[in-house]
């Protein structure tokens, strides 16, 4: 990018509060979007426990053998560890000084607000707020958390797609690995074409259109397009972690099913509670579940309750963090630095 190109492009003060699942929204009433979405959670949570059979649901619960649900929560709060990493290799190269542990902290209380607040980005606006004091500081902060979704979607995309297409072809490992590098591959080349070409993108649309505001967030990675490689590669991490987590919460019932199933299921129905349809997910993923394993021969009532115990870990998760804000609720005071040009 050349040296007089203006990185800093106007955006408005409600950019980190928006995004592209709300702004068709904007003309409904602000207490409509969370109104809509209970009503839709208890559609499904109506939808998913009709005919389930309550005394088969309940004996699995309480037969739940603790130490692979131990195991689960474990690994699904170490994956939220990882992900606070990711986040910090985001952050830190253009200009947040803080420690990773810093991140990590940040992290999980934004956990802990997307668990206790209807909106899907209430957590995202928390961190950034929590991440800079100042108005400027808080605006590249919504820049490295829509980053850091934006990779951890995309890993969802590799596994599942990987997964699918071993299941589907009944590929062998290394012919799924071979798969879901070229899917990787492709990923990473994307984020490299798009993120060089940003600049030339926002050009195309007229200043004050509401996709060129909110894609100006990603312009300081266009000087650190590598940021985002290594990004893909921490999401891969804590995909990947998700799956084992689920997986680990599964045996605690009883149910034994290779990874590659897992890798399959748990990042479709990742992909779909990232859509802002119920709150939490609730609903979705235990209905998921039920769709996605009753093929392999997983009856309705062990789906149900593997998506309550991965729920559950949710909460726990989202529980740390709120232990952790009530710990540190004070804002960060270290200035921001801007990432010079050398650091490409």
């Amino acid at each position: 990018m050349p040296a007089n190109v203006d990185r800093s492009p106007a955006i408005p003060a409600d950019a980190t509060r928006s995004s592209p699942s709300t702004a068709g929204l904007r003309w409904l009433p602000r207490w409509a979007a969370p109104l809509l979405r209970l009503l839709a959670t208890l559609i499904l949570i109506t939808l998913v426990l009709r005919g389930v059979d309550w005394n088969s649901l309940l004996g699995l619960l309480e037969a739940l053998d603790w130490r692979w649900c131990v195991s689960g929560l474990a690994t699904a709060v170490g994956i939220q560890v990882v992900a606070g990493i990711r986040w910090s290799s985001l952050a830190r190269p253009i200009g947040f000084n803080h420690g990773t542990g810093f991140f990590v902290w940040r992290f999980f209380e934004g956990l802990f607000f997307n668990l206790c607040l209807p909106s899907s980005i209430g957590g995202d606006v928390i961190k950034a707020y929590r991440l800079a004091d100042t108005t400027r500081g808080r605006l590249l902060a919504g820049c490295t958390i829509f980053a850091d979704r934006l990779t951890g979607v995309s890993a969802l995309g590799v596994l599942a797609g990987a997964a699918l297409l071993a299941i589907e072809f009944e590929l062998a490992t290394l012919a799924t690995l071979a798969v879901g590098l070229l899917l990787l591959a492709g990923v990473l080349l994307f984020f490299r074409l798009t993120i060089g070409s940003l600049d030339h993108l926002l050009e195309l649309l007229p200043a004050s259109h509401r996709l060129r505001q909110f894609l100006a967030q990603l312009l300081p990675y266009q000087l650190r397009p590598s940021l985002m490689s290594r990004a893909v590669g921490w999401s891969m991490i804590v995909q990947a972690g998700a799956s084992i987590s689920v997986a680990l919460l599964a045996r605690g019932i009883g149910v034994q099913l290779s990874l590659g199933i897992w890798f399959s299921v748990v990042p479709l129905i990742a992909l779909a509670m990232v859509l802002p349809i119920s709150i939490n997910g609730v609903g979705l993923r235990e209905g998921g579940m039920a769709l996605l394993l009753g093929p392999w021969g997983v009856a309705r009532e062990q789906a149900i309750a593997i998506g309550l115990l991965w729920f559950f870990a949710t909460i726990v998760t989202g529980l740390i963090g709120g232990v952790l804000f009530l710990l540190d609720r004070q804002p960060p005071a270290t200035p921001i630095t801007t990432a010079s040009a050398s650091d490409q």
